[in-house]
């Protein structure tokens, strides 16, 4: 049970006389109702409250359950004298003084909400408070109430508080001595906030009841003495309550963190090579990016991709060292490398095993007119999720538009990233039988895989690892806007398996990962 649900139950068992013991020596409710009532007419008879009309009579239709002996069913208003506070009007800013010897408080909302009787500065003067405002004068002892928005939160005002008044959004309860206030307060909370989530159903604003409503409101009224035990067991229990919903709290925050938690580890003992064994049978990765530079080789003599003036080759001597190596040019990048990895992987650079492009900002403004209508879907940053792709809300662009951005075109199977705005970095595969396009903030990265050198599925886990986050994000420029540049993502150093393993390692981690979205 959730310590909410505990304590509602745990209330509801109190004033159902469930909770302690009855006592049949205990004074009968009946007794007290008659000292009230004696009470109250002495109030009216020195004139300083008036008489009110009778509610009617409790029936046996309005009885929502039986009550022990000794118990009686009563209406708010037999209880105390309760006051509104006063019309907007009567309360503006041109109204409010500065505090000085000469004025009067203006109790607040929030002094009832952070039970607190010294917050605000909201002051009137004597003068308008002798003319206008005496009947909304608070006293040590009485119950303010917030009203409006937040309702129901109750404060039992202190000694020593300055004389003031309540403004528009506070209640005023003065229940009589007869009662246990804290029994009193503790049916309030069940009943009042109950009752005015149901009145004010659709209401954008959660309002206290009316006025003939909240004073017609039945109380289950125990003898005093039960009611001091009532309150005296809330008090023992209700802090252990509160202890239990703080670790529930806790343990609900575990539970959300412990899922991303868990697949944050899986992806990094993956691309470690910690998470699978290996086998000294695979072909070891250098042999796989020795044919992807053939193919990237072949490519610019052909003239379908110009020659890249960055295309380092990552280099590990005997000593462990790695460098960077171009020709008779070599530059020693031990310190960059993020970890050491198994003997037949190896380490190299997007821009080394992948084409990366974006949409030009030019085209998409020349050409580019997305609708919700049209014959090509369009890829927006917000239909790549992390590992996948959600493909609701799809915009779309006219084939004739279509033609004029082909590098934007998807028509096989690739990476897609992120690179601007809100889920930077959020990285998915493209393997859709379907023409797609490219929107101006999605990447796509397009490996050299002419002979399926490299599992796409195991590079994008790799990006979605925490290293792989570590080297997407290395580069980040920090503007208003913050964005990765094509050649920052060519520069994302990856560790490379031997292919047997890379599919090994993406059929291990799916089904994790199916385990993992059960414990979720």
């Amino acid at each position: 049970m959730k310590s909410q649900d505990l304590k509602k139950s745990i209330l509801q068992y109190a004033v159902q006389g469930k909770l302690v013991p009855q006592n049949p020596q205990d004074e009968p409710a009946s007794e007290l109702l008659k000292r009230i009532k004696t009470e109250k007419e002495q109030l009216i008879k020195d004139g300083k409250i008036k008489k009110e009309k009778p509610l009617p009579p409790i029936t046996q239709d309005e009885i929502p359950y039986d009550l022990p002996q000794g118990w009686q069913w009563v209406r708010v208003n037999d209880l105390g004298t309760y006051k509104k506070g006063p019309f907007g009007s009567a309360l503006t800013k041109k109204i409010f003084v500065p505090k000085s010897d000469d004025t009067i408080k203006v109790y607040e909302q929030k002094n009832a909400i952070q039970k607190n009787a010294f917050l605000g500065d909201y002051y009137i003067s004597k003068e308008y408070y002798e003319k206008s405002m005496k009947s909304f004068t608070v006293l040590p002892g009485d119950v303010i109430v917030s009203c409006a928005g937040t309702i129901g939160e109750t404060y039992i005002l202190p000694s020593g508080i300055e004389t003031g008044i309540i403004n528009q959004a506070l209640m005023r309860m003065r229940i009589t001595k007869e009662i246990d206030i804290k029994f009193f307060l503790t049916y309030f909370e069940i009943i009042l906030k109950q009752t005015s989530i149901e009145k004010s159903k659709g209401s954008a604003i959660k309002n206290i009841p009316p006025f003939e409503i909240f004073k017609s409101m039945l109380v289950p009224l125990p003898p005093l003495a039960e009611q001091k035990r009532i309150v005296e067991k809330l008090e023992e229990i209700l802090p252990l309550v509160d202890e239990y919903g703080k670790n529930e709290e806790i343990l609900s925050k575990m539970n959300q963190k412990l899922p991303k938690q868990i697949c944050q580890s899986i992806l990094q003992y993956a691309v470690q090579g910690k998470l699978v064994e290996q086998n000294h049978q695979d072909e070891p990765a250098s042999e796989l990016l020795k044919r992807i530079k053939a193919e990237k080789d072949n490519l610019i003599k052909n003239k379908k991709l110009k020659k890249d003036k960055k295309d380092y080759q990552i280099i590990k001597d005997n000593n462990g060292n790695y460098y960077e190596k171009i020709g008779n040019l070599s530059k020693n990048i031990t310190e960059q490398i993020p970890y050491s990895i198994p003997y037949n992987w190896q380490w190299t650079k997007i821009r080394n095993i992948a084409f990366v492009t974006k949409l030009a900002g030019f085209e998409y403004t020349k050409y580019m007119k997305l609708a919700d209508q049209g014959d090509v879907p369009v890829i927006r940053a917000q239909n790549v999720k992390a590992a996948k792709l959600d493909l609701t809300n799809l915009k779309y662009i006219n084939y004739d538009t279509s033609i004029f951005l082909e590098r934007s075109s998807l028509n096989k199977e690739c990476l897609l990233i992120t690179f601007i705005g809100a889920g930077i970095g959020d990285v998915a595969l493209f393997n859709i039988n379907k023409r797609f396009h490219l929107a101006p903030n999605v990447a796509k990265i397009e490996i050299y895989n002419k002979y399926e050198n490299i599992d796409n599925k195991y590079i994008m886990y790799y990006l979605l690892s925490k290293t792989g986050k570590q080297e997407i994000f290395k580069f980040l420029k920090a503007t208003a806007q913050p964005s990765l540049s094509m050649d920052t993502i060519r520069e994302i150093y990856v560790p490379i398996p031997p292919l047997a393993e890379q599919k090994r390692i993406v059929a291990k981690v799916e089904e994790l990962m199916k385990l993992v979205d059960m414990l979720s």
